[in-house]
């Protein structure tokens, strides 16, 4: 499969505590954190990504701006979808959403780059 605008993943996840924002110091209540949400979009991408990638080659995350809109409570599953709204050379934009049951709790524009992993790893190196 290419990678073409279009494309949709879906990934489910739970907010268990270590996700929640009271643990992760960006709130002090037990919902889901906005980079907990962030995380679940990035991961949502790559992991899917990484199935239509060569294995020598991932992705890396640079670009998020996304809005946390409703919260979710400890122990409930979050729907992630993210679609690949545009391919341009080794860049690729996602729309990205987040829902707990059928609210949208969370929304926006997601960018990634395909990378080599060998001259990435030796990049940072230098």
């Amino acid at each position: 499969m290419s990678l073409q605008a279009g494309l949709l993943f879906r990934e489910n996840y739970m907010v268990t505590s270590e996700y929640t924002a009271k643990h992760l110091g960006s709130g002090s209540v037990e919902v889901l954190a906005t980079p907990a949400m962030i995380l679940f979009m990035e991961h949502t991408c790559r992991v899917n990504l990484d199935k239509l990638l060569p294995p020598d080659q991932t992705t890396v995350g640079v670009h998020v701006d996304v809005y946390h809109v409703k919260p979710a409570p400890l122990n409930s599953e979050i729907k992630v979808e993210a679609r690949l709204l545009q391919v341009d050379g080794k860049k690729l934009i996602f729309y990205v959403t987040a829902y707990w049951e059928d609210t949208l709790i969370g929304y926006g524009i997601h960018e990634r780059y395909i990378v080599d992993k060998v001259a990435f790893a030796q990049k940072i190196r230098k």
